[in-house]
């Protein structure tokens, strides 16, 4: 089977700190990625093919210990794989909430369209015709929630979920400027997507 196709993110920074959240305490290849950073690989994410693995190419302006640099692809994958997870709760727990809403909606359903076929006996006129198509009305209103959890509302937590497990596979690769270029050689141009 071939090696999936790699689709690269380029990521330019000043320095690797950028790619945390400074106030965040932990460690710092525990820390939460910075909301900026974060924002722009999963809006590129969004918008490559789905079919390819990610590669997210940090290209630093300024020179990184190898310290600094050992785990930081581990600290991306660990926080992209909590956030899916968070996803995963949230899209059970909204399957939940469809369900019981699916409950509750059939059995108020049932019981407005019993009410309205005991006024049938009550006799004919327009009050009782009135009523009728209220009670229907008001039984299949209260389907309207269980229908929109289960035909709309789980596609996007679903599809954040998959984009979040893709980017818990990513790769990192950290360029580092060359301090030593030999001279007479040309500057090699970075080739970025977009800066964050």
């Amino acid at each position: 089977m071939p090696a999936p196709y790699h689709t690269a993110i380029m990521l330019r920074l000043r320095e690797l700190a950028q790619l945390f959240n400074s106030m965040d305490p932990s460690p710092f290849v525990e820390r939460d990625l910075d909301a900026d950073a974060e924002e722009f690989i999963t809006s590129w994410a969004r918008e490559l093919p789905a079919g390819r693995e990610l590669e997210l190419v940090i290209q630093l302006t300024r020179p990184a210990t190898p310290d600094q640099i050992a785990g930081v692809e581990d600290a991306v994958r660990r926080y992209f794989a909590s956030r899916a997870t968070i996803k995963r709760l949230e899209l059970g727990q909204l399957m939940r909430r469809g369900r019981l809403s699916l409950i509750v909606g059939l059995i108020f359903l049932a019981a407005c369209l019993s009410v309205a076929q005991l006024t049938t006996q009550a006799g004919a006129g327009e009050a009782i015709r009135i009523l009728q198509e209220g009670l229907t009305i008001c039984g299949w209103v209260a389907m309207w929630r269980p229908l929109e959890i289960y035909l709309y509302d789980w596609w996007p937590l679903f599809e954040e979920r998959r984009r979040l497990d893709r980017l818990s596979r990513i790769t990192v690769r950290i360029e580092i400027p060359e301090a030593n270029a030999e001279p007479g050689l040309p500057k090699r141009e970075p080739s970025f997507v977009r800066a964050a």
